[in-house]
This record gives structure tokens, sequence and C-alpha cells, in this order.
């Protein structure tokens, strides 16, 4: 499998593509400082209120809107962590390849590939090397923290549509190798280095560093040396203490450290082992990330290059078609069916149709068929548009439960290989699925699109009979207010032709009224938009254009 990091770089801004045999599997979009991410990024904020009934607070980090911070992210010390542990399952396996134990990390995808942790008792040994202990009741959280305090938080989620940023006290650093997490005495390597005497190696690596910090060796920490290890462990600590003095003088809120821009997090992130080659196309940029290169992973400095062609380089990989297409709510399959995918503030529905496929046997065959087809096409979609939060997926029905059971097993099968954490629960006999899948920041659809000014969002508008019959109503309301006068309604062109096409409903209106309705357009009107004026009883006639103009001659 060939693949391919291809960044498009603007000053206002950047476009990031990640390619697998040419074809476009993930997407992320920056555009200017005002567009720059916040996921990783650690704040100095204040608690402003603390909410003991939802187990929550909300914390000035200095943004338009406050962040909510959980009570199960307030957590700074081995106990707590532990306490964490015990709730995990028993190999202390990251299951589902987000990253790292879930509450390991600040809730989001700060680019840590699927680790597992080796902490726990019967497993590698390494430190802390007690038993975890069965998970108490939680503190509550106004025991733990109270407002007007200060606390040093990091962005655990970005803010998604009318939300604030998530945050949590448990702050983790990724390098290019390693993830340093902060006093938490555990160690972990990466599930995805799957050779037991590697994964071997990197633990003793591992043992040796210093204490005072946690550490989980990445994917890209397969084949380094001891010394690049350790240098990176080296260089996170540092940071850190570069962090917390900077907090030490800061007033809050404040931001004490900025995670990496697109463009770097993307090379410290993506640009693995696995991707052969990074295409960027600015010379400056080209540069910056040679440097950066050069001090984290040299070997991979070949395997960049500048792009210079005259045809834009998302148009020469045909990304742009590839983006295009994941606007779309319709996505065709090749045997002919297409999904439906369809997103609401509260979860995602994905409906499965036949469409154009008939098959050629039987007709469970043909669903069956579909069905798994749509499997793979509905995983791609899921990582490619960044879909999160609850999705309810719709299958055409089949008969068998054997082949239920198929789709169902094909589904989390493919889904093995998506970083985001997902759950998926067993198909309903209705043929619904309904799974969740981490959710850190905004879909591509919101990166790009915003709501339809013309129908407010609502992805639907009346139809001139509505919007006529509507104003018919509203005009009967109109004639109490306006006794003896006529009236006059000014609607769109569109539904001033349905009411002349209509003629009899206006004159069944007029003779119920007893007067005259006059009907204008407005072609800059809102299509459901009308109004009611009275017309004066004794209105003069307007002058002429020649009277007028003798007039002014006076």
């Amino acid at each position: 499998m060939t693949s391919e990091l291809l960044i498009n770089y603007r000053p206002y801004e950047t476009r990031i593509a990640l390619m697998e045999n040419g074809l476009l599997v993930e997407f992320q979009l920056e555009r200017g400082a005002k567009g720059a991410g916040l996921l990783g990024n650690i704040y100095l904020g204040t608690v402003i209120r603390v909410l003991p009934g939802l187990q929550a607070a909300f914390v000035d980090i200095g943004l338009d809107k406050a962040a909510f911070l959980y009570v199960d992210d307030i957590f700074d010390s081995e106990k707590e962590f532990s306490r964490l542990m015990g709730n995990q399952s028993g190999n202390g396996d990251d299951d589902n390849g987000d990253g790292q134990e879930d509450n390991l990390r600040p809730g989001g995808d700060l680019g840590v590939d699927g680790a597992r942790l080796v902490g726990d008792p019967g497993l590698d040994g390494l430190r802390p090397g007690g038993a975890p202990a069965e998970r108490p009741i939680s503190q509550p959280i106004e025991s733990l923290i109270s407002e007007g305090q200060d606390l040093l938080v990091q962005v655990s989620k970005e803010p998604i549509g009318q939300k604030g940023a998530r945050v949590t006290t448990h702050m983790s650093i990724p390098g290019r190798r390693l993830v340093l997490m902060f006093k938490v005495n555990h160690l972990g390597v990466s599930r995805r280095i799957e050779d037991e005497d590697e994964r071997k190696r990197l633990r003793e690596i591992l043992e040796s560093l210093p204490a005072d910090n946690g550490f989980i060796a990445r994917t890209a920490a397969e084949g380094a040396t001891d010394y690049e290890i350790k240098a990176e462990a080296s260089f996170l600590d540092q940071l850190w203490q570069k962090i917390q003095a900077e907090a030490d003088e800061s007033q809050a809120p404040a931001l004490v450290h900025q995670e990496l821009d697109a463009t770097l997090k993307a090379v410290r992130d993506l640009f693995t082992d696995r991707v052969d080659r990074l295409v960027i196309d600015d010379r400056g940029q080209f540069e910056r990330i040679r440097k950066f290169l050069s001090s984290f992973s040299p070997e991979q400095t070949p395997d960049v290059s500048l792009y210079e062609g005259l045809v834009p380089l998302f148009e020469a990989h045909n990304v742009e078609t590839d983006l295009a297409r994941a606007l779309n709510k319709k996505v065709w399959l090749k045997s002919g069916g297409y999904v439906v995918i369809d997103s609401t503030e509260a979860l995602t529905v994905i409906d499965v149709n036949t469409g154009r496929y008939v098959g050629r046997h039987n007709l469970e065959e043909t669903i069956l068929k579909t069905n798994l087809e749509a499997v793979r096409e509905i995983a791609y979609q899921l990582r490619l548009r960044n879909i999160g939060g609850l999705i309810v997926i719709d299958f055409i029905d089949m008969d068998k439960e054997f082949n239920r059971e198929r789709v169902s097993q094909a589904l989390k099968e493919v889904l093995r290989y998506d970083k985001a954490k997902t759950k998926v629960l067993p198909m309903s006999e209705l043929g619904l699925i309904e799974m969740t899948r981490k959710r850190t920041r905004d879909n591509i659809d919101r990166l790009m699109r915003g709501p339809c000014f013309y129908c407010q969002g609502q992805g639907f508008l009346l139809s001139p009979a509505s919007v006529c019959h509507q104003a018919f109503r509203d005009l009967e309301v109109a004639a109490q207010d306006y006794p003896g006068q006529d009236l006059v309604l000014t609607v769109h062109s569109s539904t001033k032709a349905l009411i002349l096409e209509e003629g009899s409903a206006l004159e069944d209106l007029e003779r119920r009224l007893g007067r005259r309705v006059t009907i204008k357009s407005d072609e800059n009107a809102h299509v459901e938009a009308y109004a009611i004026e009275p017309v004066p009883p004794c209105q003069a006639p307007p002058p002429t254009p020649e009277a007028a103009g003798a007039q002014g001659a006076k």
C-alpha cells in the first residue's frame, strides 16, 4: 500500500490530506490564527462555577466560552490513576485504538497511537507494580475544587457547535516517539508495535527513564535507538518544566503552552514509517519541516518533497474531488447501492439502500452484498468526515440472523483500524446498529460549511402553496384590524404567480372579506415571507411625472 501526506499551505489556510493508494482517507483544516486548533493547549484557568448536580465545573481559560471540566478529569496523583485503571479490562489493553487508555489522555486525539499499558500485575511488571484497586465512588467535585481557584488544565476536546472546550487537569505532551504523562508513574508501549522482542526492548528503555513522570512509546519509537528515546524523554521533561514555570509567572486566564501548528503537528503525528513521502507546496514550510525532522527523525528528511507544479497540489492528486464527495449526503457504492449520511446536533443517521443494484440470484443475497459493501464505505466516511458522537446505521433488513451477525462483525472488523475510539452494539431485528465514535473536533461538514442563511439551517422551505394559504389566513385576521380598508399583500414572485394562477381562491377571499386585495411581488423578499398593509380609503392617486416636474419648477 502506498501512502502519501500532502500539505497545501497558504498564509490564510493549511489543508492536510493523508492518501492511501491514491484515495483520501484523512483530512485536516486550519484557517489562520483564529482557526488554529485548541486541542492539546495548556491554560492556567480560573474556576468560575461549580455544578454539584452535574459533578462538573466551568473554567475560564480566556476563550469566548467557558471550558467544561468533569469530575473524573480532576486527578493528578498515582492513587487516582490506579483508581481509574481499576475500571479497565484485565489486560490493560487499549481496546479502542484511540491512542491511550481513555482516562490517561486528555480526552482527545493528541496524535497518540494505540497504546498498551503495561503497569498491570501479571503483564510486564513495570512501575508502580501494585494491583489496581477496585474503583471507589468518585469524590464529589465540590470537595476537589472551588470557585475562584486557579487550575492548570489541558484542552481535551475542541469546542463543537455551541459547546465550549472540554478540559482536564491530567496533562500529556506528545512527542515524535514518546508521550509524557504528567505525574503518572506508568509506562506503556503502543500496541501497534507487534514484534515482542521490540516491545521488550522498548520496555527496558522506558524503565531506565526517570520515574517522575510516565511515558508511552508511540509507534514511531519502533526501531529508535536508546539514545534517541532518552533524548526525546529529556526534551519532553524540560518542556514540561518550562510549562510549569510559565504557569507560575502567569495570571489566569492565560495560555501557557500552545500545541504545534497544523503543519508540524501533521509531520509529528501522521508522517510515520507507514507513510512513503510527504509533499508540501510552500518553500518556507518545506524548509521548516526539514529542520523539524532533522531534530527528531533525520532519516525521514529525504522523504520530504517540495511541489512546484503548475497544477495545484490537491488538484493534481484528485483531493478536491474526494473532498466534494465528502460533503454530499448521498454516497454511491460501486454496486449501484448508496448510503445517505445525515447529521443532527445529537446524532448522525446513516441509511443504506440497494439503489440500482438488483443482484443476480435472490433478494437476501443482494441485500447482504449491499450491506457488506456499505460497511466498508461507512467506516471510510466516518474517518474521512471525522464523524463523532452517537451514530445510528439503518442497514437493509435481512431475514437471517446469521447474515445480520456477518454485517455486524464486518463493521467491528473495519473499525479496528480507526484511531478514534468506537463502540458498536449488536444489530437489532430491524437492521439498526447503534455505535459511538469519539468526537474531539468539528467534522468536515462543520469546518467547511455553515447553516443556510435562507432556510436557517432547516434544510427545507415552505412550498409556495403553503405560503399562499398561510397569507390568506393572515389576511382574514388583518381584515378585522383594518375595517373598511382594502388590503395589499406583498409576496415573493413565485407565490404571486401561484395566487394569480389560482384566481378563484383570491376571488373567494375578496368575497368573504367584502373588500379588494391587491397582490404585489418583491423579488428580494424571502420566499416564505409576506407583508400585509392597508390601503387608506381616500388615498389620492400619485402625481404624473409631468405634474411633478412642473411643481418642482415652481
